[in-house]
């Protein structure tokens, strides 16, 4: 007598009704789960991130004297004001925009400071769509953030790392040295100067600015609370005033005898080189060999700590650099000027 074995009829799902893994069950049309489904939250973060910031980026292309030049930028007010980097649009005869919609436009530069290498420019086009600007003050260590930009002209790139370091400082190419800097593992090249540094919410918290050409991962943004205050004197002023003394040095330490003697807050400071003609070091006396050790009775530790001190609030007004010369600790009156900025050919 033969047995009859039941018929199992073939099912449409993989499984029955419990989901596996997380994933919820097929689709029954195709018997696969839908695209939504296969995002884990990561990717389903930097999905959304991207749609969010992707319509404010620009591609942007300059005419230089000697040569064709660009990088990216992205649209932060309605009436068409761009951020990007000032080493993209600096001594530019021309510059044109690319949205992300197809339009290009003509843009004129509002402004711009190397000393932070930021730009402002601007287009007249309808319809723009500006990024949401949010704060670098609250970022951590190992947050996540997405880059956009358009690296080796191939527009509107996405890539995504996390927050590697927080406080940096970089040089720019004025050779000032910009502080608070992010550095990021988000994957950037040529072409993506000037574009968002976005965190998981769609807000710009940096502005992308340099790359180690020859290390991996090690990429640069200048914080988005430094951008603000620079978007605000360039669209005022179309530049940033800075003071200027006229003179060359270099970062030194000091010896331990001379510190006690003059009983100095700091063992390092700054030995004075060249004293330039015609200018406030010389006007005020100083003279090469002469070491600097304060500025309005702050202390320098650096050339950089000087370059900080040097703000608008001091160009015209007397102040004060207290110097050693020799053997003796000396008080000397200085008026800074304005420093103008060197020319970009």
């Amino acid at each position: 007598m033969k047995t009859k074995l039941p018929i199992i009829k073939p099912h449409l799902y993989l499984t029955a009704d419990v989901p596996q893994n997380g994933v919820e069950k097929p689709t029954p049309e195709t018997g696969l789960p839908s695209d939504d489904e296969l995002l884990d939250p990561y990717s389903q973060t930097v999905v959304r991130v991207a749609e969010t910031i992707s319509p404010s980026i620009v591609k942007i292309d300059v005419l230089h004297r000697h040569g064709q030049g660009g990088g990216s930028g992205f649209v932060f007010a309605r009436d068409g004001f761009i951020l990007t980097n000032s080493h993209v649009v600096r001594g530019a005869h021309k510059i044109e925009v690319s949205l992300t919609d197809g339009r290009n436009y003509p843009a004129e530069l509002i402004g711009d400071d190397p000393e932070t290498d930021l730009a402002v420019i601007r287009i007249s086009a309808p319809d723009v769509i500006p990024a949401v600007l949010g704060s670098s003050s609250s970022l951590r260590v190992g947050q996540l953030v997405i880059a956009v930009g358009n690296p080796y002209g191939f527009q509107t790139t996405v890539t995504a790392g996390v927050v590697s370091a927080l406080g940096r400082s970089l040089r720019s190419q004025s050779g000032r040295l910009i502080d608070s800097i992010i550095q990021t593992d988000a994957a950037l090249n040529p072409g993506n100067s000037g574009g968002p540094l976005v965190n998981s919410r769609g807000e710009v918290i940096g502005v992308n600015t340099a790359v180690i050409l020859p290390a991996q991962g090690l990429c640069f943004a200048i914080p988005i609370d430094t951008a603000k205050w620079v978007i605000g004197l360039l669209m005022r002023d179309g530049k940033i005033r800075r003071g200027y003394l006229g003179l060359a040095g270099q970062n030194i330490d000091l010896p331990r005898r001379f510190v006690r003697f003059h009983q100095l807050p700091v063992e390092s400071a700054i030995l004075v080189v060249s004293v330039e003609p015609d200018s406030p070091a010389r006007d005020a006396g100083l003279q090469e060999g002469d070491v600097l050790v304060a500025f309005n009775d702050k202390p320098l530790l650096s050339i950089d700590d000087l370059h900080r001190l040097l703000t608008d609030g001091v160009i015209g007004e007397r102040a004060t650099l207290t110097i050693l010369r020799r053997t003796e600790k000396i008080a000397v009156l200085i008026v800074p000027e304005e420093s103008l900025p060197r020319s970009a050919e």
